[in-house]
């Protein structure tokens, strides 16, 4: 089914291979991760993951066949969204997030499709959303968490500028903020002065304005402990150039740090 101009919202198809089973959804934005998604979800499977949340494959248009009806269907996902509007991750996380209200799951955790989270964490980010957490944040430098073969760049840029950045934007202490492995409860992504669904969301402005309105709000965040693998050797999977990418994303910290996304 097609869904177009709605407020907020990138246009964007829907397969439905299964109705709503969980008050919870995991929204996974891809965009051609090829055997990486495909590897993904088998851990998931094998974890029973797909058992206690429905898996919400947000894509950004891939045409590497790792979203195909009949893969994606036999790796126990619930649903393939497929933006074809404008906009890249947050447009696609805007797609997913609406799509969970809509259905009225209780909250939404996301994660990258890219296979280098621990998917197997899913139940703790369950357990503190029935708690009452608004928002938790994955971290792999909680102890507990893992941070393997992490780039020294990104570990020295993480710790050294990001987190304590949206820690400080926050009023909260947070140590892995560059994570899109995180949970936000329907409460949070309903509250009228958080307004998800804006356009001004295109790309990775929405996880960094999510990652500190809760606690401004005066919302209950937290974070859990996960695991982040890097591949030993070759390609760093990312879609952050190391130039312009980067670039953005510190002009996007700064922005978000004197209040640009507020409603």
């Amino acid at each position: 089914m097609k869904y177009e101009h709605l407020s907020g919202v990138p246009d964007f198809r829907a397969t439905e291979y299964l109705p709503r089973r969980s008050d919870y959804a995991l929204c996974i934005p891809i965009i051609n991760e090829g055997d990486r998604i495909k590897r993904e979800l088998d851990r998931a499977q094998r974890a029973g993951i797909d058992k206690i949340v429905d898996v919400i494959i947000c894509d950004g248009g891939s045409t590497d066949g790792s979203t195909e009806d009949d893969l994606l269907s036999a790796a126990g996902v619930n649903t393939l969204l497929v933006k074809i509007g404008a906009g890249k991750q947050g447009a696609q996380l805007r797609m997913g997030l609406w799509w969970a209200l809509q259905r009225g799951y209780r909250g939404v955790i996301t994660i990258d499709g890219n296979d280098k989270d621990s998917i197997e964490s899913i139940p703790l980010f369950i357990e503190k959303l029935r708690e009452g957490y608004d928002f938790i944040q994955g971290s792999r430098f909680l102890k507990g968490g893992e941070a393997v073969n992490t780039p020294p760049i990104r570990y020295g840029a993480v710790r050294l500028l990001h987190a304590p950045v949206i820690s400080l934007t926050a009023g909260q202490w947070f140590t892995d903020t560059t994570n899109a492995f995180r949970a936000y409860s329907r409460r949070y992504l309903e509250h009228p002065e958080v307004q998800p669904f804006r356009d001004v969301f295109q790309a990775y402005e929405l996880l960094a304005y999510l990652s500190v309105r809760a606690t401004q709000l005066g919302m209950k965040a937290c974070e859990v402990p996960v695991r982040r693998i890097y591949p030993p050797k070759g390609k760093t999977p990312t879609k952050i150039s190391f130039f312009k990418g980067n670039s953005d994303l510190l002009r996007t910290l700064f922005k978000n740090l004197f209040g640009a996304y507020r409603p």
